[in-house]
């Protein structure tokens, strides 16, 4: 992770893994994600090519440690781990959105306030799920873009 550069993104290919338990998954997933914010910040850490089987281990120890992660699967990002459906929505939302959005473009989108869509942003950008960028609005005020993995 230390070679990746800021704002890199390591894939973890599971192509042909059939099985790993509960414990492989809690003791490398879990620790990668752990340090990820940390010890390499504005890096980011995705897993495609689950099986059924190693889905459900991996979704479990995340759970357990109060983590998610993205998973690439059939060519869409999905969460999983331990995640909230309203996380899931925003997440949902941005990743789908074919430019960095705003939190204004959220709480309109999501039909909440605006509290309670920074709230969900500073969780997704903490756990490294999405990318905070610095802009400008049409006004000339600085402002946050929000996009996954882009």
């Amino acid at each position: 992770m230390n070679r990746l550069p800021r704002g890199g993104v390591a894939i973890i290919d599971a192509k042909g893994v059939e099985v790993f338990d509960y414990s492989f998954a809690n003791e490398l997933f879990g620790k990668s994600l752990l340090a990820l914010p940390r010890e390499y910040p504005e890096r980011f850490l995705i897993v495609e090519n689950l099986t059924g089987y190693t889905r459900e281990n991996l979704s479990m120890a995340l759970e357990s440690l109060n983590l998610a992660m993205i998973e690439r699967k059939g060519g869409k990002l999905l969460l999983i781990g331990k995640v909230h459906p309203s996380d899931q929505a925003t997440f949902s939302i941005i990743a789908s959105a074919s430019e960095p959005v705003t939190a204004t473009f959220l709480k309109d989108r999501l039909r909440i306030n605006l509290t309670a869509v920074n709230e969900r942003l500073s969780k997704l950008t903490v756990l490294a799920l999405v990318r905070r960028h610095s802009g400008v609005s049409p006004a000339g005020r600085q402002q946050y873009l929000y996009s996954v993995l882009s």
